[in-house]
């Protein structure tokens, strides 16, 4: 039986799921499942009205103190509720998709070796879908961010930019 992910909220609107095992045990997802949840983030993030609701997210298990992880940036909290509209993070599989593009996110953002993953386009990021396929298969830490030596394993060589005669 999948494990119940609990949502409460707050007076001003904001978002706490509750979910009782850390988020290193959350499912592996699909290279699709993050397309889709990164397609949902962009074309939100582009809908200057859209609401920008607080959201976080608490890791529970038994004899140790929660983990909370609070998605208070308005940013992050808008591509939050874009993937809970695909993605459902009402179930341990949303929780996981959300996680794994925020934190694919930051990696670009802060890890120079990502920099051949992907590029800028004139429609926003095209990501090289290995890179997506390695995203959605990489254990998470406890913290919800990418086990990086992992992700980077399950990634090929990097392609040479010389010709070979």
């Amino acid at each position: 039986m999948p494990a119940v992910i609990r949502t409460e909220y707050g007076p001003a609107g904001e978002v706490l799921h509750l979910i009782p095992h850390p988020a290193s045990q959350l499912p592996n997802v699909t290279k699709r499942d993050l397309e889709q949840a990164w397609d949902a983030a962009r074309a939100n993030a582009l809908n200057a009205s859209a609401a920008k609701t607080a959201h976080g997210f608490r890791f529970m298990q038994p004899g140790v103190s929660p983990l909370d992880l609070a998605l208070t940036d308005p940013d992050a909290a808008n591509w939050t509720e874009a993937i809970d509209r695909v993605a459902d993070l009402g179930t341990a599989h949303g929780i996981s998709v959300c996680l794994r593009v925020l934190a694919l996110f930051q990696l670009m953002a802060n890890a120079t070796w990502t920099r051949p993953w992907f590029t800028f386009a004139h429609g926003g990021l095209e990501f090289h879908p290995a890179l997506l396929q390695a995203a959605a298969l990489a254990p998470l830490t406890p913290t919800g961010g990418f086990a990086e030596t992992a992700l980077r394993a399950l990634l090929p060589l990097p392609q040479s930019s010389a010709t070979q005669e």
